[in-house]
């Protein structure tokens, strides 16, 4: 038996040997995630920490800009902690993400973190839901406009699509908070702000409209965005949570009882859609849009709506009427013959900005080419089924029956709807109302401030208060295809 003993210890020996370094390995592997998992969760606390002193920052900017008279806007901006932080944050956390992921499945750790339960976490880390497959690539329009052009009107074609997400002035709350004033470097500075917070939601980041929000939301609650009710998208389920008893929503839904609007829920809801589109009346240069027709995350397609300024003027002054008393007083009083200049100057910088923004989009630089359209109201309502079409032939997004029958029944109404924002007209005869109504020397008041842009989108002068009223004369030129660029 003696020669058989070193034979069974000869065996024993490689059979350990092979157990602990096996055991080493698991160890090792185990060691390795678990470092992985603390680098991970050490750098989302990091990451929590810095969003919530970019968003501090944020709110200090409406004081900051306040004060800007004579600075650079840009450059007040960048103290401030600009808009853009925080793209240029997510940017650089997906890159992070993106080494971490690819540096556990060289470590082999990904299928062991499954195995123990980590599915949930990883679901907790994905920050887009899935999207539904889309006919073609995922759209963000622009509508572009100033106030009283039937900016509403033409907002629904989009907001009756269900495949779109659509959101009614968002900027309301930025004009609300942040003070400007028109000209310098206020002006521009309000153009880069607004143009920053486009830029997130039309990324579905609507977290970045909570810091001008008033009151500021609780938990991504608020009872205060403003015309919600105008966004199908934030009226229907599952945006549309349980109504809350006693709860008073200032803006609420149309059609539905919702509770406060969860922000998170909509932010969710925007990244299903298949397609963005927003209102916006607060941005009127087209130059500052430069940065979001060359970002590769969003494929923009800019709508620049326009009406004729006098139209525009005598809508205001129904619409406004506390804002435009120098106006009235001025209409009433036969013996006054001048308007108070800054009136008149309001109204100059309004028409030559529109124009401005204009001619820069039909010269189509490189960078706008193919993304810019120029959209006269009247020829909306004269044919709107057909400029709708072409409205939705140029976003490159298939029109759907449900939006031809919305403006079927909502453009031939036997009566105009009630309300300074209401949708619901017999478009085809109202759109030239105004000239019934306007008095000729008020008339005369715009198209002297206005008159270069006017000829530019095809608006006749009226010559003398015949011409203003008389029905067999058309104001409006022919334009075509022209505004198609």
């Amino acid at each position: 038996m003696a020669p058989s003993f070193p034979m069974e210890k000869g065996l024993t020996l490689p059979q350990d040997c092979r157990d602990f370094v096996h055991s080493l390995k698991m160890r090792s592997k185990y060691a390795l995630f678990l470092i992985f998992v603390v680098i991970v969760f050490v750098f989302i606390e990091k990451e929590n920490k810095i969003i919530s002193r970019v968003s501090d920052r944020l709110k200090q900017i409406p004081q900051a800009l306040a004060d800007a008279n004579s600075t650079d806007p840009a450059l007040v901006l960048a103290e401030n902690a600009s808009l853009l932080s925080l793209s240029e944050l997510d940017s650089a956390f997906s890159q992070l993400k993106s080494r971490l992921h690819n540096l556990s499945l060289q470590l082999g750790v990904e299928p062991a973190a499954k195995a123990a339960g980590e599915e949930e976490e990883e679901g907790e880390e994905q920050e887009e839901p899935p999207r539904p497959a889309a006919e073609g690539p995922r759209r963000h329009v622009l509508l572009m406009a100033t106030t009283r052009t039937g900016s509403s009107f033409v907002g629904e074609f989009f907001n009756q699509q269900g495949n779109i997400f659509y959101l009614f002035e968002p900027l309301w709350h930025i004009e609300r908070t942040v003070s400007f004033e028109p000209g310098g470097a206020n002006a521009a500075g309000s153009a880069l702000v607004y143009r920053d917070v486009l830029k997130q939601l039309f990324l579905c980041d609507l977290y970045v409209l909570e810091p001008f929000i008033t009151p500021l939301p609780e938990d991504h609650l608020t009872q205060f965005m403003f015309r919600r009710g105008s966004s199908r998208s934030l009226c229907e389920d599952p945006v549309c949570t349980p109504f809350v008893k006693k709860v008073f929503e200032k803006y609420h839904c149309k059609n539905r009882r919702c509770g406060p609007l969860n922000v998170t829920l909509a932010a969710e809801a925007c990244r299903r859609k298949d397609h963005m589109a927003l209102k916006a009346v607060r941005m009127r240069q087209l130059e500052f849009l430069q940065p979001l027709a060359e970002d590769p995350r969003l494929d923009l397609r800019v709508i620049q709506l326009v009406r004729d300024p006098r139209a525009v003027l005598a809508s205001r002054m129904v619409a406004f009427a506390g804002k435009y008393k120098t106006w009235k007083k001025w209409l009433d009083d036969e013996g006054q013959d001048q308007l108070r200049e800054e009136e008149v100057q309001r109204l100059r910088g309004n028409c030559e900005s529109i124009r401005l923004s204009a001619e820069l989009g039909l010269r189509q630089p490189a960078w706008l080419r193919g993304r810019y359209m120029l959209v006269r109201y009247e020829d909306v309502a004269r044919r709107p089924l057909q400029k709708a079409r072409e409205m939705y032939h140029f976003a490159g997004i298939p029109l759907t029956p449900q939006v031809e029958d919305w403006i079927q029944k909502n453009t031939q109404a036997a009566h105009n709807g009630s309300g300074i924002y209401s949708t619901q007209k017999n478009s085809s005869e109202q759109f030239e109302k105004w000239r019934f109504s306007m008095p000729f020397k008020l008339a005369q008041v715009v198209q002297a401030a206005c008159g270069t842009a006017m000829r530019l989108f095809g608006y006749k002068l009226a010559d003398d208060a015949a011409a203003l009223t008389n029905r067999s004369l058309s104001l409006l030129e022919e334009r075509g295809t022209f505004w198609v660029t």
